[in-house]
């Protein structure tokens, strides 16, 4: 088998293994949106322990782990889901609790002279939030959520392991076929090394439409060499 016929076997997984990407970052988004804003807004304690529990947990249970735990031991519990839902279930979570710690650190990088002048205006928490804080929260975490939208395509290929047939299945169902792992699992890196420039083009456009004024985008430049 020619090198450019498994390049195209396996590109038939590309198209699953954006859908995981996208699917598991919008999830991640959610989560780490909801909880910073929860945790800026209502700052009473029992509030802040309860997503800082969530935020250390998450962090420190395996993707795999815990994708396991979700996939294959809620069905004992009568609760059945899809892979893809599962593949949320994990990742997305998981990269969700990292993002709220990339929020928590952008909304106290916001001036506080500016949120104490939205409060001397006779604006409500809420308010101040929402316009003050919330917009230069988001343009300054655009690199630290680069980074982690980043990291949920590395563990993408997870998936595989509850059915979904991404990138990596097809690689391991047409290394098992052909017997020709090197050359199959070469044309593997490149695909997804050519998902992750795309998700990096597509991401610079983002960083410099929403770039804070004054600040490089050395972090970005970082992480395409």
């Amino acid at each position: 088998m020619r090198f450019s016929e498994t390049l195209l076997q396996l590109s038939s997984g590309v198209g699953y293994t954006a859908l995981v990407t996208v699917t598991c970052c919008a999830t991640a988004l959610a989560v780490g949106l909801f909880t910073a804003a929860i945790r800026r807004v209502f700052p009473l304690p029992g509030i802040v322990r309860v997503i800082d529990l969530f935020t250390f947990v998450f962090r420190s249970v395996p993707v795999l782990v815990l994708l396991f735990l979700v996939y294959f031991g809620l069905p004992e519990a009568g609760i059945r889901i899809s892979p893809l839902v599962a593949m949320m279930c994990s990742l997305g979570i998981i990269a969700g609790a990292y993002l709220c710690e990339v929020f928590r650190g952008a909304l106290d990088a916001v001036d506080a002279t500016e949120i104490m002048a939205a409060q001397a205006m006779g604006l409500s928490r809420r308010q101040v939030f929402v316009h003050i804080e919330l917009p230069q929260m988001l343009r300054f975490s655009v690199p630290g959520m680069v980074n982690e939208f980043t990291n949920v395509l590395k563990y993408s290929p997870f998936a595989y392991t509850v059915g979904i047939p991404e990138i990596t299945k097809q690689a391991l169902a047409l290394s098992a076929a052909t017997l020709h792992g090197v050359e199959i699992y070469l044309a593997t890196g490149i695909l997804y090394f050519l998902v992750y420039r795309l998700l990096l083009v597509g991401v610079r456009q983002l960083e410099h439409r929403f770039q804070v004024p004054g600040i490089g985008a050395a972090h970005l430049q970082e992480q395409s060499i």
